[in-house]
């Protein structure tokens, strides 16, 4: 297997040869070899490892077991004790949800603290296997079905292509001692019940499973290029603006295509939506309709679906004092000066009668109710109305800003200032209001 593996580190991942690397390491027999075998092909490596405080002396005995490791192979060690239970209970994860969040996060602060250029997990093939399996019985898509992959950012996985049974064979050839985890033997966890009662099945049924279950890798992953080259042509034609609140997709380019629904799922699959039937749907449905996931919402506007995050829903406001030069605001930097004449205006800016205004003056989002005096208007107009006249879309609307002084709006800002507070030929104080 150390043949076997150099070859693989010479072929797939060169670059470790030189390079600072961490490799994560539990206790139990994967970690142990993939230190051992990183040791043997004289890569630089440092060990790091997590107690969880799941298992009382058994996580404490691991953590002395590695640190042994460390000390017999000369090598740098890195331990980390968590309280599991209570993280996952303060951000309602499950336990082995919390665990996952709190290894992958300390190792990565880790690396980039101590400028360690690669993390090295012990992955194999079995756990390739259940993690397919898992993604397949839960309900997935092409992505969730094309395996762990080798390299993902600084976590490298160099045992991917080797099972389990190899692994501890060569450990128990060179006398290589590790950590047994109790856990792993219950099978209240979907992986491990996987492991001991479906997996052994599967390779009772084909003895070469993991064999074909890599070449079924590779061809998935050949398809889920094809796919991923097909979603970025129909989003490029697709993508009709964005800023920093939406990004405005044409509906017309998602009809072109044989399967809308398809395409949707591959476009909108990361920002946690589910309703695929809702999301064709909402391709002919009226201005307005949305379909929401946990953190996003994509709304029909007339031609174009709208993709955002969900706000807070708080809403916000902004006070400015008299004689503040600016304010930073979520949206840009507000300015105000007094000045001795009116320029040629343009919409990020007003002219105002300062003495009209009553200080503080406040930044906020439209309310019901809303009503103004547009400039060059006679009259007053609900706000609600100036929208729909000025074709703003649901975004749009909760996106605006308006400034106000009391209970009346001085700007719409960057759209259309109010008539109660103009300059007139009698203003002895012209006030100029910019967004930049």
């Amino acid at each position: 297997m150390l043949n076997s593996f150099r070859d693989h580190i010479h072929s797939k991942f060169p670059f470790l040869k030189e390079s600072k690397i961490l490799v994560a390491v539990s206790g139990g027999i994967d970690s142990v070899v993939l230190t051992h075998l990183c040791h043997k092909a004289n890569l630089n490596i440092a060990l790091a490892h997590c107690n969880f405080n799941l298992r009382g002396d058994e996580s404490d005995a691991d953590e002395d077991f590695v640190i042994e490791l460390a000390e017999n192979l000369d090598l740098e060690v890195f331990a980390q004790r968590f309280d599991t239970n209570k993280y996952a209970e303060d951000n309602k994860r499950s336990i082995q949800m919390a665990a996952r969040e709190l290894r992958y996060n300390w190792f990565s602060e880790l690396a980039e603290q101590l400028q360690f250029d690669y993390i090295l997990t012990a992955h194999h093939a079995d756990d390739n296997l259940e993690t397919f399996l898992i993604n397949f019985t839960r309900g997935t898509g092409l992505e969730g079905l094309t395996g762990i992959p080798e390299v993902n950012a600084k976590f490298v996985r160099p045992l991917l292509p080797f099972s389990s049974e190899s692994i501890e064979y060569y450990a128990k050839a060179n006398h290589i001692k590790w950590r047994d985890d109790s856990s792993n033997k219950s099978v209240k966890y979907l992986r491990n019940k996987l492991r001991h009662e479906v997996v052994p099945i599967l390779k009772e049924i084909n003895p070469s499973l993991l064999q074909s279950f890599q070449s079924t890798l590779e061809n998935l992953n050949g398809t889920a290029d094809i796919v991923e080259e097909s979603t970025n042509d129909v989003l490029k034609r697709a993508i009709a603006s964005r800023d920093e609140n939406h990004i405005a997709f044409k509906i017309s380019e998602f009809k072109k295509v044989n399967n809308p629904k398809a395409y949707l799922f591959e476009v909108f699959k990361s920002f946690g939506f589910s309703e695929w039937n809702d999301m064709v749907d909402l391709l002919d449905a009226e201005t307005g309709k949305q379909v929401l996931s946990n953190t996003h919402r994509l709304i029909k506007n007339r031609e174009h679906l709208l993709l955002s995050t969900i706000s807070s829903g708080e809403s916000e406001i902004i006070s400015i004092v008299k004689g503040e030069k600016e304010k930073q605001t979520p949206f840009g930097v507000v300015c105000f000066e007094d000045v001795a004449d009116v320029t040629d205006v343009n919409e990020n800016e007003i002219f105002v009668d300062k003495d009209k205004l009553k200080f503080p003056l406040e930044l906020r989002k439209s309310q019901e109710g809303d009503v103004f005096y547009p400039i060059g208007m006679r009259g007053k107009k609900k706000l609600s109305k100036y929208f729909k006249d000025e074709k703003f879309s649901l975004l749009d609307k909760e996106n605006t800003w308006l400034l106000c002084s009391g209970d009346d709006i001085v700007w719409v800002v960057n759209h259309r200032a109010d008539d109660r507070f103009k300059v007139e030929s009698g203003t002895n104080q012209i006030f100029k209001i910019e967004l930049k």
